[in-house]
């Protein structure tokens, strides 16, 4: 056991450990206790354990994970994400690749009110790939655009992952929503842009249907009048300060509730659903939040922060080198790391370290959700990738990656926008 009072040691036995098919909540809590034990102690090690998990457990500003949970599981239920997908293909019917492109931008518009990169792949598959089919869309171009689509479930708010970076950080998660709408917005521009560069590169000849008068256009966007309004209502309530980022999730997963009561859509039986599913991902998510956080005394308390420190600062003390280092080594752990474990592991370490350079950490919740987009969407752990498989079964994984090519191009180059122009993240946080 005095092995894992050495970080290094206690690293590797973490990643042999998921390895071995341990869930990552429960690796990170072992390694945390373990590995704090060897270095102070069991008694306080056990202290701190039982004081983060019962602390964690009845903090009030974790009960946004829940409530906004709840809103996505009911807005899927309400139908929104066909009224978005009709929209988006009302405007681009006419052009090469337009359905691709639709696909896009109403993943982008269902994000905005569901927060889950997998869950808003799985929906679009089910309403988007169809239709591509019946239109000749080759399925790499197909099931590549749902797969990036979806992964700006993760930034364009309400977002999961930005609720668990505000927590570890202390960050205002108010702020890191609105940080997330601009990026969000030049991601699926990007993405649009991507298939229209992969129909073109490619010269695929796709069929295209008769441009609709602007009066039919203007009438479908009927349909999309509800997930805008409680977009709306959620982030300018947020913005107004006419309530908090928790209630504003109350309020959000209320209107969800509002919004499929109309729809129609309402059943006893997709409630008590939606409830018990609500219920399963926040016990799951608790439960690698709080492994995590474990695991952060024992990152803080083996002298790990301030090796990653050295490291990240061996081309000397320059943040741009910094921040070029820590990007490099999100790629490389991206490849063998699900998203939200990547950002769970990684962000406790990071964080004190950009924060010694200046850097904004607004800016860098940010920064790492886009990156962590990159790894949805790369082998061999491309969990975007695997949801579209296990829904779309005659498309086996390396036609689902091959289309990807364009969609990181465009990712990269989202990355590079923001190293180089940080205002488009800080602008709408600077106004609240």
């Amino acid at each position: 056991m005095d092995l894992l009072a050495s970080w290094p040691a206690g690293m590797g036995v973490f990643f042999l450990l998921v390895l071995l098919g341990m869930p990552i909540a429960f690796a990170l809590c072992a390694i945390g206790v373990i590995g704090t034990a060897a270095v102070i102690g069991w008694t306080p090690a056990l202290s701190l354990l039982s004081t983060t998990f019962f602390e964690q457990g009845r903090a009030y500003n974790l009960s946004v994970l829940p409530l906004f949970l709840m809103m996505g599981n009911f807005v899927v239920q309400s139908g929104i994400a066909r009224d978005l997908y009709d929209a988006a293909h009302a405007w681009l019917r006419h052009r090469k690749g337009g359905l691709a492109m639709a696909t896009v931008i109403a993943c982008g518009g269902f994000s905005s009110v569901c927060g889950s990169s997998m869950a808003t792949a799985a929906t679009m598959s089910k309403i988007a790939l169809p239709s591509m089919r019946r239109f000749g869309y080759p399925d790499d171009l197909s099931t590549a655009s749902i797969a990036a689509g979806g992964t700006l479930g993760i930034l364009i708010p309400p977002s999961v992952i930005l609720v668990f970076y505000g927590i570890m950080t202390q960050q205002d998660i108010g702020k890191l929503f609105l940080a997330g709408i601009i990026p969000g917005i030049i991601g699926v521009a990007g993405y649009a842009a991507a298939v229209a560069i992969s129909v073109r590169w490619r010269g695929i000849d796709l069929a295209t249907e008769p441009k609709l008068p602007l009066g039919d256009r203007l009438r479908a966007l009927k349909g999309t009048a509800g997930a805008m309004i409680l977009f709306v209502f959620v982030m300018g309530g947020i913005y107004l300060g006419v309530f908090t980022p928790t209630e504003s999730a109350g309020m959000g997963a209320a209107g969800a509730l509002l919004l499929t009561l109309i729809s129609g859509k309402f059943t006893l039986r997709g409630a008590f659903a939606t409830l018990f599913d609500t219920a399963k991902t926040t016990a799951m998510m608790f439960l690698i939040l709080f492994g995590a956080l474990t695991f952060t005394n024992y990152v803080n308390l083996s002298g790990m922060t301030a090796d990653m420190q050295a490291l990240v600062t061996v081309f000397g003390d320059n943040p741009l080198a910094v921040i070029l280092t820590i990007l490099a080594i999100y790629l490389v752990l991206g490849c063998v790391l699900e998203g939200l474990s990547m950002i769970m592991l990684t962000v406790p370490i990071f964080y004190p370290v950009v924060a010694a350079q200046g850097f904004d950490l607004i800016w860098f919740g940010i920064f790492v959700v886009v990156i962590t987009e990159i790894s949805y969407i790369t082998p061999p752990v491309g969990m975007n990738a695997f949801v579209l498989r296990s829904v779309v079964k005659d498309v086996d994984l390396r036609t689902i990656f091959r289309g990807l090519g364009p969609f990181v191009a465009m990712d990269v180059l989202r990355v590079a926008l923001l190293l180089a122009v940080p205002g488009i993240v800080l602008l709408l946080p600077s106004q609240m």
